[in-house]
């Protein structure tokens, strides 16, 4: 991906600056009663607990969202920068956050292009950082973003609004074997080939324009049973390719750590397994200090070991946070703390 120009940054930064403070002073109530509606922030006891925001920490929020976790990090001292891709969260987040003045800097990118940001901000290092994968409660919410099968909208789905290629484009113009490895992959789901079948059968009388067409198709192959629509995994197996989420978290597993000053931390939440695993995965493999195979005749030193892990297993909602907010319920966060000799 491009790095963003220094006028791109400077440009998005100022602009939202001035647009924020402006409804701030216009509206100065709109954020605190839209916040919940937008994005309810969760794990937010856990996130603020285990990456300890304070006084004289920077932070980075690669998800700002609604601004919920920001908002934790800013009341708790930190200075932040947030991070979004979708210019609508931005805007409202930065109406909610605008009483914390230059505490907080908004800015419009992908969380993978994280070091750029930082770069053109001649910021050399963070104290912590978060990223809160998935789609939002909001965009969830709004008909016309295009992820949800629960009410007609265009076949969508891009978090950045100006992204190359929509759902739609996919399920149009994808082979047959494309579209099986998308569900399998990405969504883990069994009847992916019948699915993709039903697809091309249909969009050969009619291309597919909405969110109600596609699920229609796919109750077709699958009829509704219980409380889980049948859709579901095809929805979220195209979300992520559509914004190539998956290879956008890997890459900002790696550069975001390399941010990290000497006793930074960073926490992921996720919500679904191909995540969890993934992050899992990386944050155990650079916070061992040994490695060892059958083939070798003593353990070695491990090179990528970075990392002390802080979350054996991944913190998850209590009780009263999951009847509250069923959202929460999937979410897992982990998070390590950077070793000072590295």
């Amino acid at each position: 991906m491009i790095a963003p120009s220094a006028e791109f940054l400077e440009s998005a930064i100022l602009g939202l600056r001035r647009r924020n403070a402006l409804k701030a002073e216009h509206h100065p109530s709109e954020a605190g009663s839209e916040a919940v509606r937008y994005h309810e922030p969760v794990l937010l006891d856990q996130t603020v607990s285990l990456l300890a925001p304070a006084p004289g920490k920077l932070f980075l929020d690669g998800t700002l969202g609604g601004g919920g976790h920001t908002e934790a990090f800013l009341e708790a001292g930190a200075r932040v920068i947030g991070i979004d891709q979708d210019p609508q969260a931005l805007e409202f987040a930065g109406r909610r956050l605008a009483r914390f003045g230059d505490r907080f800097t908004p800015v419009r990118a992908n969380f993978e292009m994280a070091g750029a940001v930082l770069e053109e901000l001649r910021i050399g290092g963070i104290d912590g950082a978060l990223l809160d994968i998935g789609v939002s409660s909001w965009q969830l919410d709004t008909p016309g973003r295009g992820f949800s099968f629960q009410a007609e909208g265009p076949l969508d789905m891009r978090m950045n609004p100006q992204g190359p290629v929509t759902a739609a484009d996919i399920v149009n113009t994808a082979s047959e074997e494309e579209l099986i490895r998308i569900f399998r992959e990405y969504g883990e789901e069994n009847a992916a080939r019948r699915i993709a079948k039903q697809i091309l059968k249909e969009r050969a009388s009619a291309l597919f324009a909405t969110t109600l067409d596609l699920a229609r198709c796919v109750e077709k192959v699958n009829p509704r049973r219980g409380r889980v629509h049948p859709a579901t995994k095809v929805f979220q197996a195209l979300r992520i390719a559509v914004n190539r989420e998956l290879d956008v978290l890997v890459a900002a597993l790696s550069g975001i750590s390399a941010l990290l000053n000497p006793g930074g931390r960073f926490g992921v939440i996720s919500f679904h397994s191909l995540e969890d695993r993934i992050v899992k995965n990386y944050f155990r493999a650079r916070s061992t200090p040994w490695i060892d195979r059958p083939e070798w005749p003593a353990p070695r030193a491990n090179p990528d070991f970075q990392f002390r892990l802080l979350t054996g297993k991944p913190a998850v909602a209590a009780e009263e946070e999951a009847n509250r907010n069923p959202r929460s319920r999937s979410a897992k966060l982990r998070v390590v703390e950077k070793l000072s000799h590295v």
